[in-house]
């Protein structure tokens, strides 16, 4: 007999009590953090370049527009078209559309409005200069055009 006893063999399992813990914490904070994207783009956007940028202090306050030639131009034609919200809309039911916006806030803030246009580049400005007509008719003065920022080159 020797004097010295093998020893057990060594158990190395990670413990693994806490992982559904840990999973439940992670599917917590993405459903929490998680925001869904309101509204899917049906128009071709390729926005034009700017240097001087400024960005919103309030997103609550921003309804955005798109203007382009839309994707499937098979069903929508190729000639530019307004979107808001998931539907294409014509420029003299923009006054409309800012109505129902400005419906939507509360009534200190319905002045406040942002109107946000995204425009491609390729779109005329006919149809832009139709809709900052309508807007102007509609009181929506505040009026933003989005860009994508410039890179310098070194």
């Amino acid at each position: 007999m020797s004097k010295f006893k093998k020893k057990a063999a060594v158990k190395q399992e990670i413990p693994t009590s806490s992982m559904p813990d840990v999973v439940f914490m992670l599917l917590f904070f993405f459903m929490v953090t998680t925001q869904m994207r309101e509204t899917s783009i049906n128009v071709k956007q390729q926005l034009p370049e700017a240097t001087q940028l400024k960005k919103l202090a309030r997103k609550s306050l921003v309804a955005y527009m798109y203007i382009g030639e839309p994707k499937k131009t098979d069903q929508w034609g190729k000639e530019p078209k307004i979107q808001v919200n998931d539907v294409f809309i014509e420029p003299k039911d923009v006054i409309q559309w800012v109505n129902s916006e400005k419906a939507k806030l509360n009534e200190f803030e319905r002045d406040q409005l942002t109107v946000s246009m995204k425009v491609d580049s390729e779109a005329k400005r006919g149809i832009i200069a139709d809709v900052e007509t309508e807007l102007r008719k509609a009181n929506a003065r505040l009026l933003l055009y989005s860009t994508l920022q410039k890179r310098v080159e070194n």
